[in-house]
């Protein structure tokens, strides 16, 4: 059974059938425009609509839960940082200070510093569900034709998606390697203790690196006595030609966008302050 982390997955549903270069373009837009804004609304909207087109794709979860779950570790560790280095921001930001909870020094919580940190939380559960079902639903090859359709030199999207077909192929061998060491009585499973099975994997990950290394110099070499290259353009079989549905798509994005500049007017700013 594969035990892909992350990879392309033919499903079946609408997403696969569009141009690789639509869902580029509506993820790079829709990402920058959440990014920039502060306005819960909007990211929240956005948020909303990543977990619906997640379920519409039917990718099963064991094929994202370790992702989703490095990503809540992460924006986590990232929450608690930016409250212990900046625990008055929030009430900076909004202009206002309502405590909840009285605490040492500065360290009170208000309720102007929890809703900054939720649209901090809500922004990598808007953009992270994007970049899953992008990756997951284009083929490398078809990925590689987009960032060539954007305007990216064809040699660097090859590279990239040369990139995206060997993470599916190294997890896999990770996978392999680790269940035939756990078979001679190697615990890496969660029963062992944290320092084992951090040194366990790394004993796996280490030759794996090289061999993946050597990998991508016989792949170079083989391209280059193709004389990969040698031309400044180049077709692409897996290219898909725009629909009606990816110019739908494509005009999704430009709206959030537009949505999103029409709000920094109407915030006065990237922020959407409730408090006033």
């Amino acid at each position: 059974m594969s035990q892909r982390l992350i990879g392309y997955h033919n499903t079946g549903t609408f997403l696969q059938q569009l141009s690789g270069a639509s869902k580029l373009i509506f993820f790079i837009v829709v990402s920058v425009a959440c990014m920039t804004t502060y306005d819960t609304r909007l990211i929240l909207f956005i948020g909303l609509l990543s977990l619906y087109l997640l379920r519409v794709a039917r990718i099963p979860w064991k094929n994202i839960s370790f992702v989703i779950s490095f990503v809540t570790f992460f924006a986590v560790m990232n929450i608690l940082m930016v409250y212990l280095f900046a625990p008055t921001y929030g009430q900076e930001i909004y202009q206002s200070q309502t405590v909840l909870l009285k605490g040492w020094g500065s360290y009170n919580l208000t309720s102007q510093e929890l809703f900054y940190l939720l649209n901090l939380a809500l922004k990598y559960f808007s953009t992270v569900p994007l970049a899953i079902l992008f990756l997951i639903t284009t083929h490398p090859s078809q990925f590689a034709s987009s960032l060539n359709q954007i305007g990216l030199p064809y040699k660097v999207a090859y590279a990239l998606s040369l990139t995206l077909r060997y993470i599916p192929d190294i997890q896999e061998e990770f996978h392999t390697i680790r269940t035939s060491q756990e078979a001679r009585g190697l615990e890496l499973s969660p029963k062992a203790k944290l320092t084992d099975r951090i040194k366990g994997n790394l004993q796996i990950i280490t030759p794996l690196i090289f061999s993946s290394l050597e990998r991508i110099d016989t792949v170079s070499t083989a391209m280059e006595l193709r004389r990969f290259g040698k031309e400044k353009k180049r077709t692409w079989f897996s290219a898909k030609p725009f629909t009606k549905a990816d110019y739908l798509v494509i005009g999704l994005a430009l709206i959030i966008a537009l949505i999103t500049l029409l709000l920094f007017f109407s915030n006065h700013g990237r922020f959407y302050n409730p408090f006033l």
